[in-house]
């Protein structure tokens, strides 16, 4: 195991997991979690190799610093995992300014960022709209998910033109007459301060601009951030079947090859793996609850916390798809033995 890896266990069990309760109590992720994240390399996990330390040697091991991050505390994990956005985008820019300015600062955890993507990028007329000004572009409407906000610096925005393409591009994420907050309650990750943000035809520069991107061609390429974002629900799970011990063996095993599933996908196969591994870390957190019995129905247990942050997922990130999907596998009939039903004055077990 790599010292990268070690860190993370580390800190998704020793740091992370006994704060869970108490962080989601409190109403936002501490600072000092966020630090040791940048203390120990992991804002840098989409950097360029000469601004990282990280010694993870393949994308099976990045998605697995994931997994052990959410199953530590998936709020921390939440609104960390949603830096590597911006992260990426400051790598790839052909944006000189924002490559001086961003691009170290991003990779050190000193500069924090979040997501504003999803309102441009979705099917039908834009949430979010941008349009062409003198020396910039004017961003019009809503970002009805954005999360992390006044523990993040800078947004990875996405507007959408008339004509299907996305502008990308990083803004301060600060609140003014040109862009409001409005804050959500969600039955779970709570503390990830997630809000909805309005833009009153906000003024972004264009040198704040990362790319131009046809919206088709961002769609070719959303399978790899579906396949990297399922690893927070099989750090849930994770999380479930180790508190479970000895009685969680068989799910162990399941998690291996849900794992595999969503690692080894083909892009078209993803979102089905991606809803295999949501519907298991549900079933995985379901588990759990039973398995210790009445005091999972305490608000201080990690079984119920665990339960909520499963269903929450079920439909974060989620798509078209990954929500048929989902549906099939939920909604699929299972056959209870109709005609065989066992008299309850006589000993039976289940199938």
């Amino acid at each position: 195991m790599s010292q990268s890896m070690r860190d993370a266990q580390h800190i998704a069990d020793d740091v992370l997991f006994p704060a869970a309760i108490e962080v989601e109590r409190s109403g936002r992720v501490p600072k000092t979690h966020l630090d040791l994240l940048a203390e120990k390399g992991f804002y840098s996990l989409a950097a360029p190799e000469e601004l990282t330390t990280l010694d993870l040697p393949d994308y099976p091991a990045v998605q697995r610093v994931v997994e052990l991050l959410a199953g530590g505390c998936l709020t921390t994990a939440f609104v960390w995992v949603q830096h590597h956005g911006a992260m990426s985008a400051a790598a790839k820019t052909s944006n000189e300014t924002i490559r001086a300015e961003y691009l170290a600062p991003l990779a050190a955890g000193a500069r924090r960022a979040g997501m504003a993507i999803g309102a441009a990028a979705r099917p039908g007329p834009p949430m979010l709209r941008a349009t062409a000004v003198p020396g910039g572009w004017r961003f019009t409407g809503t970002a009805p998910w954005v999360t992390g906000w006044d523990m993040v610096d800078t947004l990875y925005v996405a507007a959408r033109q008339e004509d299907d393409v996305l502008v990308w591009a990083l803004v301060d994420a600060t609140e003014s007459a040109s862009m409001t907050v409005r804050p959500l309650e969600m039955i779970a990750v709570q503390a990830s301060r997630t809000v909805t943000l309005e833009f009153h035809d906000h003024f972004v520069p264009d040198d704040r601009v990362t790319a131009l991107q046809p919206r088709s061609e961002y769609l070719e390429g959303d399978a790899e951030s579906l396949r990297f974002t399922g690893s927070l629900a099989r750090g849930v799970a994770d999380r479930a079947i180790r508190l479970m011990g000895e009685d969680g063996a068989a799910l162990s095993a399941e998690l291996a090859s849900v794992r595999e599933r969503l690692q080894q996908a083909a892009p078209q196969d993803v979102p089905v793996g991606r809803a295999v591994s949501s519907e298991f870390a549900l079933r995985a957190a379901a588990a759990l609850f039973v398995h210790q019995g009445s005091s999972s129905v305490l608000i201080d247990s990690h079984p119920q916390r665990l339960l909520r942050e499963a269903a929450f997922l079920l439909n974060f990130g989620t798509r078209p798809t990954i929500r048929q999907s989902l549906l099939d596998q939920l909604t699929t009939p299972r056959d209870h033995g109709v005609g065989t039903t066992p008299r309850f004055d006589e000993p039976h077990t289940h199938p």
